[in-house]
């Protein structure tokens, strides 16, 4: 049955930030992507307003019309690119979230994550991907960078990159009644937010700690790129300036305002925690030289590498990988204050 333009509209403007036009259109990669992220965060949901007559054009073609696979590659779109770089680093965000604690987590549970992201994007429409090499691409990278947040990054570009490669269009296959989609949306839909939500409620302190651990440790690894630091604060303050803009309070810019600054600052207070915690390991003051650092790293590695201690094995490790991740904080350097003026 032909879709209607008008009836697209509706389910936009009613369920367009859970991906229910998208739904009533047969996009069920793209109605998956818009309740995981409310609508691309409600920017993908305004911009998709001009969109809207292509989908529906799209979803009425006949059989015969639909692009076959092998036919023509699709052409490189930096948008499509862009989006599963995003998608990707969220999943990867959330997984790190609810799943760290799962054995091999950065050998297969991050990797796995951060994949399904860029492939869900990469599903988008008519189009798709090489599934096996864009997940095979995500885990041959995830062993450089092991027991690192910040692995998301070069995870989702490498995953990204093989998709685009391996883009093609998707088959013309029947899609299944609503009954049968609606199951499949929503047990995708549980395994992504299961694990979230068991831990923001079972274990709320937690999470949100980890949480913020999280953050400012891409906020410390954006001190390596002023421009991508500065514009990583501006998203934090984007909210705020948006709703100053359209509301116009003259008193804003002095009171949320601030409280955006708090959050911000309350994440990289952690960072400063984590140095004080490392000084405390090493036995050295706050500020210590590097000098000093390096020469009392060495020599507590002399006195507790588990080689020298074979008498107490298990209290040799466990103050050796402490050595080595108090060191491994302080060799960094560390992010100055953001100047919020």
């Amino acid at each position: 049955m032909a879709k209607g333009l008008l009836v697209t509209y509706a389910l936009w403007a009613f369920g367009g930030p859970v991906g229910l036009h998208h739904l009533y259109l047969g996009r069920d990669s793209h109605a998956l992507l818009w309740m995981l992220t409310l609508g691309g965060g409600g920017l993908g949901w305004l911009w998709e307003f001009w969109k809207l007559p292509s989908f529906v054009a799209q979803a009425n073609r006949i059989q015969g019309q639909k692009q076959r696979p092998g036919e023509e590659r699709p052409s490189l779109s930096l948008l499509r690119f862009s989006g599963q770089m995003i998608v990707g680093i969220y999943f990867g965000l959330v997984a790190l979230i609810s799943l760290s604690s799962m054995a091999n987590f950065y050998i297969v549970g991050l990797p796995l994550a951060v994949g399904l992201g860029v492939l869900l994007v990469a599903a988008v429409g008519n189009q798709t991907s090489d599934f096996k090499k864009t997940l095979g691409a995500a885990f041959l990278i995830s062993p450089v960078f092991y027991g690192r947040p910040i692995a998301i990054l070069p995870i989702s570009l490498a995953a990204s990159i093989t998709a685009q490669k391996h883009r093609r269009y998707k088959a013309s296959v029947e899609s299944g009644t609503i009954s049968v989609r609606l199951y499949h949306l929503g047990l995708a839909y549980l395994a992504f937010t299961g694990p979230l939500a068991y831990s923001v409620l079972y274990n709320t302190a937690a999470t949100l700690s980890y949480m913020a651990e999280i953050l400012g440790s891409f906020l410390s690894w954006f001190s390596f790129f002023p421009l991508l630091g500065r514009l990583t604060e501006s998203v934090f303050l984007l909210p705020c300036r948006i709703w100053w803009l359209l509301v116009g309070d003259p008193g804003f810019n002095t009171r949320q305002f601030q409280e955006w600054e708090k959050l911000y600052e309350f994440v990289d207070s952690f960072q400063d925690e984590k140095h004080r915690l490392a000084y405390q390991v090493l036995g050295l003051p706050e500020g210590a030289t590097n000098e000093e650092i390096h020469r009392r790293y060495y020599d507590l590695v002399k006195v507790w590498h588990p080689d020298h201690n074979q008498h107490q094995i298990e209290k040799a490790q466990r103050h050796f990988l402490e050595i080595q991740a108090a060191y491994e904080v302080l060799s960094q350097p560390k992010k100055p204050r953001a100047s919020w003026g």
